[in-house]
């Protein structure tokens, strides 16, 4: 955790045991409550924060995200802005500036909707299908590196373990972005 002051302890609830000399590094028995959601977070965050070194590394520095879920979003058959929204939990308006960057930096383009004028649609480009197709691809190398840290079964256990609790209905939501801060 970034809450340190000069050696100090400060976020005692999140950082117990964390930086104090000879404090066991492995999680007792029974790990309190708190640490799982944390640990799971920290796993998302590792597996973004690498695939997304790996889209700059790849032709794709400015992409963040945020994109990703507004790129899935938007779907093979592409969407309004408020259809976006809806899809991320945010306002149309958080999604329409989402969507303006993703615009600006070539992963999307607005058309007329060929089924109403009144609409305009919002489609990925190439360069968008191509940042999903490596995004995919860096996904399964890094489960591949999971499996090869942690064994095949366990990481297949984990995932069957993560079915098992997490409702069908929120287990590919994209809406995270809702709760994490905006879009």
């Amino acid at each position: 955790m970034v809450d340190h002051v000069a050696g100090e302890n400060v976020n005692q609830v999140v950082d117990s045991g964390k930086g104090v000399p000879g404090a066991p590094t492995a999680a007792p028995p029974d790990s309190p409550g708190y640490e799982l959601p944390l640990l799971l977070f920290g796993g998302f965050r590792t597996l973004i924060d690498r695939l997304h070194t790996r889209l700059a590394d790849e032709g794709h520095p400015d992409l963040r995200p945020a994109h990703g879920f507004a790129m899935q979003a938007i779907g093979v058959r592409g969407a309004t802005a408020s259809e976006i929204g809806r899809r991320l939990g945010v306002s149309k308006q958080a999604a329409g500036k989402t969507v303006d960057r993703l615009l600006a930096l070539g992963y999307a383009e607005r058309a007329d909707d060929p089924a109403d004028a009144r609409r305009k649609l919002v489609h990925l480009t190439p360069r968008g299908y191509d940042a999903l197709a490596r995004s995919a691809a860096g996904f399964d190398e890094l489960r591949a590196e999971w499996c090869a840290a942690l064994g095949t079964d366990r990481v297949r256990a984990l995932e069957a373990d993560l079915r098992n609790v997490v409702p069908e209905e929120t287990a590919f939501r994209l809406d995270a972005t809702s709760w994490l801060g905006g879009a």
